[in-house]
């Protein structure tokens, strides 16, 4: 099941310092919903084990996260995937921009998907697509506020 959502933080930091905390693993860890390690093995890949509850399921999710498209400091996407065992699968990814505002302020846009399978899959599109929204809406609130 496919959800996508779309949205802007205005952030006030430079473009730089977004674009660096958006690189940063401990900044990263800290504003994903449900994160219990989120580990860098190389500039571009992380792993990561992530605990959700989607409805009346709970499960930990362990897998890796890659930063592709690369194109510092203005864009990039960030594409995760992990296995929960019986609960399922959560895949999903984010196209992110920043744009300079002013020297002090920085927007970023983001397009995000998100796609489970599994027992997950089977609560209902309407369930599975309000907490996606509401967790990249998390993620990137939290990120505005962290930086």
């Amino acid at each position: 099941m496919a959800v996508a959502m779309d949205g802007e933080e205005r952030i006030e930091a430079s473009l730089m310092r977004v674009w660096e905390a958006l690189n940063d693993p401990d900044i990263l860890k800290a504003c994903i919903p449900g994160c219990e390690t989120l580990s860098m093995s190389s500039p571009t890949v992380m792993e990561a084990t992530v605990v959700l509850k989607i409805g009346p399921i709970k499960a930990k999710f362990n897998g890796a996260v890659n930063l592709t498209n690369l194109n510092a400091p203005h864009s990039y996407t960030i594409i995760g995937e992990g296995k929960g065992g019986v609960a399922g699968f959560a895949k999903g990814g984010a196209d992110v921009t920043l744009t300079a505002e002013t020297e002090a302020v920085t927007v970023l846009r983001y397009t995000a998907r998100a796609d489970v399978g599994g027992k997950m899959a089977q609560l209902g599109s309407r369930l599975i697509q309000s907490t996606s929204k509401k967790l990249a809406g998390q993620f990137f609130s939290d990120f505005a506020k962290k930086v």
